[in-house]
């Protein structure tokens, strides 16, 4: 069996809150383990990088030009 790990802890590997671990436990972002109606919550390792690969974004690349217009020629 996996070790169980709090909602304290759990908010400490990820760096957030644990108001943001809430939210996202709610909205089913993250997977957890809780025993009793009302009880105490727990994560698991393999929930946590469930997680992380869930909310991790691929950079995308810079544009080159960040206006619309057209350079101007030079003239001369």
């Amino acid at each position: 069996m996996e070790k169980l790990i709090s909602r304290k802890e759990a908010a400490k590997i990820l760096g957030i809150s644990i108001a943001t671990l809430d939210a996202a436990r709610t909205s089913g972002l993250i997977s957890y383990v809780q025993y009793v109606q009302n009880g105490c919550v727990y994560f698991t390792d393999a929930g946590l990088q469930e997680y992380i690969a869930k909310c991790t974004h691929r950079a995308k690349p810079m544009e080159k030009s960040t206006t619309f217009r057209n350079p101007r020629s030079a003239r001369g």
